[in-house]
């Protein structure tokens, strides 16, 4: 038997599902996002999450795959529901139903060290951005250029439908 946990993705005839556990790591002023020579925008730590995987365990294990830092779970902040389409991968080009949970995270280290890929093998990096300036730059998701300049207090649900993705 495979003892592998499987990602909650999966292709349909529509397009594919997603789940994803995502990270808002704040320092002074900052923010931790994720680059890669690819792609012409940033997002936000964090991943799939996988089968019979609570999401604050998914994006503790995501944090410290992708910053080998300790993260501990704050709050979460915001539910995702992001439609967009993809145009290639390993899944063709298709259209994604994506959810995905962000938490704010806390840790007492700021000292972040990326050693991770893209699901297709690409290399990522590291970036702290400065909130105050995020109007300037392509970021998913991108409701955190208006939304971590103050985080809402309560849980906060946001429906984002893209019709091209860069």
């Amino acid at each position: 038997m495979d003892k592998e946990k499987h990602d909650i993705t999966f292709p349909t005839k529509d397009g594919v599902f997603n789940m994803r556990a995502g990270a808002i790591i704040l320092h002074e002023d900052k923010v931790l996002m994720v680059k890669n020579n690819r792609d012409p925008y940033y997002y936000s730590v964090g991943g799939r999450v996988k089968l019979q995987e609570t999401l604050e365990d998914a994006i503790i294990r995501e944090c410290f795959e992708e910053t080998k830092v300790h993260f501990e779970v704050d709050r979460l902040v915001f539910i995702h529901e992001n439609f967009f389409p993809v145009q290639s991968g390993p899944f063709g080009e298709t259209q994604f139903h994506e959810i995905s949970f962000f938490y704010l995270m806390k840790s007492n280290e700021v000292e972040v060290k990326c050693e991770s890929y893209t699901s297709d093998g690409i290399e990522e990096r590291l970036e702290w951005l400065s909130i105050s300036n995020l109007q300037d730059i392509i970021l998913f998701p991108e409701f955190f250029k208006s939304e971590l300049t103050c985080l809402p207090a309560e849980i906060k649900h946001i429906v984002s439908v893209e019709e091209k993705r860069i």
